[in-house]
């Protein structure tokens, strides 16, 4: 990666522009050396974190997703009948 010098405004902000693509926020850490470190960080709807949290079925959905990029699975049917329209919210 080539490096990309930035300047700060008068208020001391800096504009990463296209380097925050799909970034939604940033923790900023300073080293000893007075380095600024920008980890970048993406979020996640809350009714969602239970997946992060929960390593057996996160694996069930990651060897899910596995499977249909392989090519390794079938047509069930509808599941109209099993969805709640309370829950799509």
């Amino acid at each position: 990666m080539i490096p990309k010098i930035v300047r700060p405004d008068a208020k001391g902000r800096i504009t990463l522009g296209e380097l925050t693509q799909g970034v939604s926020s940033f923790h900023v850490k300073t080293t000893e050396d007075h380095r600024i470190v920008l980890e970048p960080q993406v979020e996640i709807p809350l009714k969602e974190k239970w997946l992060f949290e929960n390593k057996a079925a996160m694996k069930k959905v990651q060897r899910g997703l596995q499977d249909a990029a392989a090519g390794r699975v079938s047509a069930r049917g509808s599941f109209a009948k099993f969805v709640d329209e309370d829950d799509n919210a």
